[in-house]
């Protein structure tokens, strides 16, 4: 398949009734709280939508104390990512994204999209999370059940959208905080319009000394601070050529360097993206969009092998993973018909290229002459899907939705080399492998009064392995985890239903329950018997597991400057199926507390301060999938205050786990803990409204 040159052919996605589109919709969507996209791909009331979404608004995101995106996200009891550790000192590659408790792992098993670009690492599937963008931020959606209908794999458990701002001014922002672990930030953003033409730059530069990861009780000589910096750099450009055209263009620049707490565990990432789009709305024709994109990216990583005692280290592996990827994508939304009631349909097409190699260079004590020296693996990966959705209204009160998709892909020359220190070679060259998939999903939403709205929806996704599951191997702590080339897609089948319920005085409650069932997932399965390098796991296809929960939400403005936020989300994961290691089946799986909840409450009168004070608490979880290495819950406290001093000037202070409570985030052959009191004070300059 040559590289985007395929399939631009017809067909698109969303998830639910929609009224006729406008001929162009306005640069950016609507306001969050009132039109939300995620879920249908086309701009959509909330609560006209039938499946749960999940929004954070921009004052929200600007009074959060969270320093990182990953922090912000976690104040959603369904989001979490695969370890509690912040992205602030944790190695991206231990950062993968999961909703509702879906088999966590280092690899996401949810898509994120900033203003429709894929974000996960083509490689790998993580998340860089403090590469997304930040000040230049309108909001974030967060559509927690199976997404593949809509958007293919790496949307099996959901989606996560960051959406940004309009294009307006002549407009200046910026930030700038100091705080405690020697953290300092400086963040900018600035945009104008000219006519038609509208653009923005926004650059953020982050640093840290970081804290001690290892727990005070293992700590040994080698264990020091995990000091680390980033800086991102984020431009955009649109134009309206006519009243039937608009065309967009972004570039992106990342680069990150993080020390892990020891001299040989570093890691750094750098990555640039270019993309651009275009919509097309021809009288009477609905609307066309396309979209391209394209990345480069590279990651290194250091390892360390550690004495007994942590009193030494010795270099044990150089790792380098250079990768790249393209898309394109075409979708076509229809005007809307009538039959029965209002009919609205989407269709698109899209592809996708992906090709990247972990290199890797083995530091092995007292080697032999057959000992390996160099160690490189990767391959390329090719997509393509095609997808139908119908939104059907019969009246305002009652709504249908139905999406299908089909997707395609291929793993193609992947090989593994080894070199051995007395110069022998060994290649292996792997077999081209290829899968397709169906993923339809069905909706409905009910008002049978005003104030009550019912929904529900089933869906079918999946996920294929990716680049890193299949040929990277990877050490955490002291354990050893071996790739694995002959990895097949992970399947889930589910469906959700809730009821949403509106007061008086802004009261909102939200109760939905979810039941998932995954095939196939692949994990990081303990080793009866280590294989010869020490390797103690491996990437594996474990056979079936079952996750169900409950998700409960309460929104209330108390009086006109207070509102509370509740947040509650009950996790029932479970292995049902585990052929070849039936010693797990009926364990919790890995990583996975049952019992997350946020309380937040707001203070909001600009006459006088701002401020927010959040109760985020975790349930205890499992290290490993035998459910042996256990870690406590905990509940730490975050905090926000901010007053303007003149025009937009504001002075803020911001402190994450206030009573400074001690944690544990992981235990992969060491206990390492979370992040210590921190806070920061600082000056925000922000458009007054």
């Amino acid at each position: 398949m040559t590289p985007l040159c395929l399939v631009l052919l017809w067909m698109g996605s969303t998830d639910a009734p929609a009224p006729e589109p406008s001929p162009i919709p306005p640069a950016e969507p609507p306001t969050a709280q009132g039109t939300v996209v995620t879920a249908t791909r086309l701009p959509r009331p909330l609560r006209d939508v039938p499946a749960t979404v999940i929004v954070l608004p921009r004052a929200e995101i600007d009074r959060s104390p969270s320093l990182t995106q990953d922090g912000l996200l976690r104040t959603v009891p369904s989001v979490a990512t695969f370890r509690r550790t912040s992205s602030l000192v944790s190695d991206p590659t231990a950062q993968g994204l999961n909703l509702r408790g879906l088999a966590p792992s280092g690899v996401s098993r949810s898509l994120v999209l900033v203003d429709g670009v894929p974000a996960n690492d083509p490689f790998g599937g993580w998340v860089y999370w403090r590469a997304l963008p930040r000040l230049g931020l309108d909001r974030v959606e967060i559509v927690p059940s199976g997404g593949s209908a809509l958007y293919g794999s790496a949307a099996l458990g959901g989606v996560v959208q960051l959406f940004s701002r309009p294009l307006t001014g002549p407009l200046l922002e910026g930030d700038v905080a100091y705080g405690m672990l020697n953290t300092g930030q400086l963040s900018a953003r600035g945009a104008h319009r000219w006519g038609s033409v509208g653009a923005a730059l926004e650059t953020e530069l982050l640093t840290t000394g970081g804290h001690p990861v290892v727990a005070a009780s293992q700590r040994g000589a080698i264990d020091q601070d995990t000091p680390g910096n980033h800086v991102t750099l984020n431009g955009r450009v649109e134009a309206e050529v006519s009243p039937a055209l608009r065309l967009d263009a972004r570039l992106s620049l990342f680069r990150e360097n993080q020390n892990g707490g020891t001299t040989y565990t570093t890691a750094r990432a750098e990555s640039g993206l270019a993309s651009a789009g275009a919509q097309l709305t021809p009288p009477g024709a609905g609307q066309f969009a396309l979209q391209l994109f394209g990345r480069l990216q590279h990651f290194e990583q250091r390892r360390a092998r550690v004495a007994a005692d942590r009193s030494s280290e010795a270099l044990s592996a150089r790792q380098d993973v250079p990768a790249n990827e393209q898309g394109a994508s075409l979708t076509w939304t229809g005007p809307t018909w009538t039959l029965g009631g209002a009919h609205v349909l989407t269709a698109g097409a899209d592809v996708r290229r992906v090709e990247g190699t972990s290199d890797e260079q083995l530091f092995v004590p007292n080697p032999s002459p057959t000992t390996p020296a160099l160690r490189s693996a990767g391959g390329e990966q090719r997509f393509a899907g095609l997808f139908l959705q119908e939104l059907y209204t019969v009246t305002p009160a009652l709504e249908f939705t139905a999406a299908l998709r089909w997707d395609t892909w291929r793993n193609v020359n992947g090989e593994r080399r080894v070199e051995q220190v007395g110069g022998g070679v060994e290649t292996e060259a792997f077999a081209d492998r290829g899968e397709h998939q169906l993923s339809p999903r069905l909706g409905a939403r009910l008002r049978p009064l005003e104030r009550l709205t019912l929904r529900a929806s089933g869906y079918r996704s999946f996920r294929a392995p990716t680049l890193n599951e299949l040929y990277r191997p990877f050490q955490v702590g002291t354990v050893l985890t071996a790739a694995n080339a002959r990895l097949g897609a992970e399947r889930l089948t589910g469906g959700e239903a809730g009821a949403e319920v509106q007061g008086p005085r802004g009261l909102t409650a939200r109760l939905t329950g979810f039941w998932n069932e995954l095939e196939d997932p692949i994990i990081n399965a303990t080793l009866a018997t280590p294989l010869p390098d020490g390797t103690s796991r491996q990437r594996q296809n474990l056979g079936r597991a079952r996750v169900r929960g409950l998700e409960a939400g309460l929104d209330w403005r108390v009086a006109r400057a207070w509102t509370v936020l509740l947040a509650y989300t009950f996790v029932d994961s479970e292995v049902r199926d585990a052929p070849g290691n039936p010693e797990l089946v009926g364990k919790q799986l890995a990583q996975d507390p049952q019992h997350r909840g946020t309380a937040l409450v707001t203070f909001d009168a600009p006459a006088l301060f701002t401020a927010m004070v959040q109760l985020r608490v975790t349930g205890p979880q499992f290290e490993d999938d035998l459910n042996t290495r256990r870690m406590g819950g905990y509940a730490v406290v975050d905090a926000s205050v901010s007053r303007r001093l003149v025009g937009g000037l504001e002075v803020f202070a911001a402190a994450e786990n206030l009573f400074d409570r001690e944690y544990l985030v992981g235990r992969a052959g060491v206990d390492t803990i979370g992040q210590p009191f921190l806070a920061r004070l600082g000056l925000r300059l922000r458009e007054r409204p």
